[in-house]
């Protein structure tokens, strides 16, 4: 079936010499892969490579058989042309780390509009705005309320945070725990939005704590998630 609908790149991986295997999450069909056969051989073709740049937000005509197996594209268009994403070194570095953690934890093969409206939004903000040192923090607390594991935010009170329950407690139990003032830092960013972002302030070791526990988090309660590889990348930035 031909179908046009928006997709953001989740991933692309060279396939061979002249080609290229693209994961994208489209607002049609949740996750697709694609393969684009040729792509790389030819710097007059209509597709070329530079469109399938992490976390580009595109329009495609592609061809779904919706049969599990890699689907095509028979034209692509830039559907938001970014500013800064891919062009300042910092919010590259973000970039890299929030693609790679996308795509380790979107795995439905699905429409889901809310979850592709909240990329929307989160990624035209980003582009348009200096960028926070705690911006992929809140991004990732507020991707869980998509995802089905936002925290429970009742009882703010509590000594604790079970991250295996995700919700606060008053004892310790023997499930991986946040506390003291790990625990201060995590509560303000929940309930918050981008905007607020700059009255955050955090030290470099508590933003590198916290980061560590909401990856953590992720691990936790998504089924096969595999540690991000840009992680030591963006801690280095944000040093």
């Amino acid at each position: 079936m031909q179908i046009t609908t928006k997709a953001i790149v989740l991933s692309s991986l060279k396939y061979g010499d002249t080609s290229l295997i693209v994961r994208a999450f489209t607002q049609s069909d949740g996750v697709k892969s694609y393969l684009l056969k040729g792509v790389l051989a030819s710097k007059k073709a209509k597709i070329r490579p530079a469109y399938f740049l992490p976390l580009m937000q595109l329009e495609i005509v592609a061809n779904h058989k919706n049969k599990g197996t890699l689907e095509s594209i028979r034209d692509v268009r830039v559907a938001f042309p970014y500013q800064t994403m891919h062009t300042d070194v910092v919010k590259n570095s973000v970039v890299l780390f929030l693609a790679e953690m996308l795509g380790n934890s979107i795995q439905e093969q699905e429409q889901d509009e809310g979850l592709f409206n909240y990329l929307e939004y989160a990624l035209h903000w980003m582009d348009a705005h200096k960028l926070s040192p705690n911006f992929h923090i809140l991004f990732l607390l507020n991707l869980t309320k998509y995802l089905g594991f936002y925290p429970d935010t009742s009882y703010q009170n509590s000594p604790f945070f079970d991250l295996l329950e995700g919700r606060f407690c008053n004892e310790p139990s023997l499930n991986p725990l946040i506390q003291n003032e790990n625990l201060e830092n995590f509560k303000k960013f929940l309930g918050t939005n981008f905007e607020a972002l700059q009255g955050i302030q955090l030290t470099k070791s508590n933003r590198r704590e916290l980061l560590k526990t909401v990856v953590q988090y992720f691990r936790l309660h998504v089924y096969g998630f595999r540690e991000p590889k840009s992680l030591a990348v963006l801690n280095a930035v944000f040093t």
